[in-house]
């Protein structure tokens, strides 16, 4: 994933960037950046964040930075913001999202031979630059950006720093949320509303589906009015998003409170105690144990001041070595108990495994599985915030291709009847993932109680990895 914050105001603008890029760091992977422009024009700076905080590194930089307007990313692909100089004049840029098509449209600028686009060191092509090269086709940045947001498939957020204010655009089809906020003297733009608070702003516009901006301090003015379709992907509130964050109206820890009473009303167990395995976990939990009348209770603990969430590090092995690290176990909340957990969702399963096996070291007498969304199907294409090197990877893939008795990929029917909940397949490819994971029961969310915890219909939402529509 990833995510960006922006600052237009009267004064300078260095601590509300600061600190709203900040707080966007539950959703980065690789790299930090932030762009200023000032009296004395863009100054960039860009650090790798794998292995410590956004505010650390960028600490001992606050000195040289410093003008009325600025955007900050969080990047789990490129470096970012580029800083870039072309015909439309000096400006800033960050993305979010996933540029599909990149190389087919770098190939098209490379027909015009008159640019060049840099590589980065795994060998793919920068997506951010790619998205510069097509703005820069244009006349202005409002063609400019309509251009962008037209040609790239897969989905691309942006901002984009001018010196005399910032555009910001969303997606065409509304994958990942953009919302503008105002106080007295600015007005910021952010992913997360959850950047608002702390800062004094307050949410005042969500741009729609394709919809364009222009920042400044007084305000902002549409510069292209939303689209129709909107597909706003589900995972945000299930997972990756912020507790405290809200998108289309609709607050990412209310929706894990319904999700878990879904689950409570739907596959209700005799339990000593409901848990959630941290953090998001946690959300689906309270909402299962208030429902079900059961105590809730924190059998695992996070240490939270040194380890990021697992899904952060680029590697599996440090992925696994985060995931256990961070969660310590209480032995006398497990030993002899029956524990149900509820779970955001099972992506690999191999981190979930390990976590059960230290479980029962820790002497639980029962564990019972609740994962808040349905079985993960296919790999994200739009946003890419599973590491999975492959939809092979998948614990419903592993499922499927053990009870085929094959070791290659099922056919695409075989995957959709796998995926119709309350089927004998389905129900086939859940009891064998509850055995690998050797659960006392495991009872995956169903699709339909998910969208209704959302609360909206199931045509805005993307459900592409639970049952493959687009």
């Amino acid at each position: 994933m990833g995510g960006f914050f922006g600052v237009a105001a009267k004064s300078n603008c260095l601590a509300d960037l600061f600190y709203g890029t900040d707080y966007h760091s539950h959703l980065g992977t690789r790299r930090g950046g932030l762009a200023v422009c000032g009296d004395n024009g863009f100054v960039r700076v860009i650090h790798n964040i794998e292995n410590t905080q956004f505010r650390s590194k960028f600490d001992p930089d606050l000195e040289r930075l410093g003008g009325r307007l600025g955007i900050g990313v969080i990047s789990d692909t490129d470096d970012q913001p580029l800083l870039i100089r072309s015909h439309l004049g000096d400006y800033a840029i960050v993305t979010v999202g996933v540029v599909a098509n990149a190389e087919a449209l770098a190939r098209e600028a490379f027909g015009q031979r008159r640019i060049h686009l840099s590589e980065m060191g795994s060998g793919a092509i920068n997506p951010t630059e790619v998205v510069a090269s097509l703005i820069n086709m244009e006349d202005s940045f409002d063609s400019g950006i309509r251009r962008a947001l037209t040609e790239i498939e897969g989905s691309c957020s942006l901002l984009v720093l001018t010196r005399d204010g910032i555009y910001a655009a969303r997606d065409r089809r509304g994958r990942t949320p953009v919302i503008i906020g105002r106080k007295d003297g600015a007005t910021a733009v952010s992913f997360e509303t959850c950047a608002f608070p702390n800062l004094d702003y307050q949410a005042a516009h969500a741009l729609g589906p394709g919809e364009v901006a222009y920042i400044t301090a007084d305000g902002w003015e549409v510069r292209k009015p939303p689209e129709e379709r909107l597909q706003i992907c589900s995972f945000l509130w299930v997972y990756y998003g912020y507790p405290a964050s809200t998108y289309e109206g609709i607050n990412v820890e209310e929706v894990r409170n319904r999700c878990g009473a879904a689950l409570a009303r739907r596959f209700p167990v005799a339990v000593d105690y409901v848990a959630g395995i941290p953090d998001s976990g946690i959300g689906h939990g309270l909402g299962y144990a208030t429902e079900a009348r059961l105590p809730f209770k924190r059998p695992f603990v996070k240490y939270s001041p040194t380890w990021a969430r697992s899904f952060m590090p680029q590697h599996q092995e440090v992925r696994d070595l985060v995931a256990r690290m961070k969660l310590i176990p209480i032995r006398e909340l497990i030993a002899g108990r029956s524990i149900l957990f509820c779970e955001d969702s099972i992506v690999r399963g191999t981190q979930l495994r390990d976590t059960i096996r230290r479980l029962y070291d820790a002497g639980a007498a029962e564990i019972h599985m609740r994962p808040a969304c349905p079985p993960l199907l296919y790999s994200c294409k739009f946003l890419n915030f599973s590491r999975s090197r492959s939809e092979m990877d998948l614990a419903t893939r592993k499922a499927m291709r053990a009870l085929a008795g094959e070791d290659q990929e099922p056919a695409s029917g075989a995957i959709a009847a796998r995926a119709r909940f309350g089927t004998p397949a389905y129900e086939g490819m859940e009891e064998w993932i509850r055995r690998h994971l050797d659960l006392t029961t495991l009872k995956y969310q169903a699709l339909d109680d998910l969208v209704a915890a959302i609360g909206l219909p199931k045509s805005r939402l993307c459900t592409y990895c639970w049952d493959g529509k687009e």
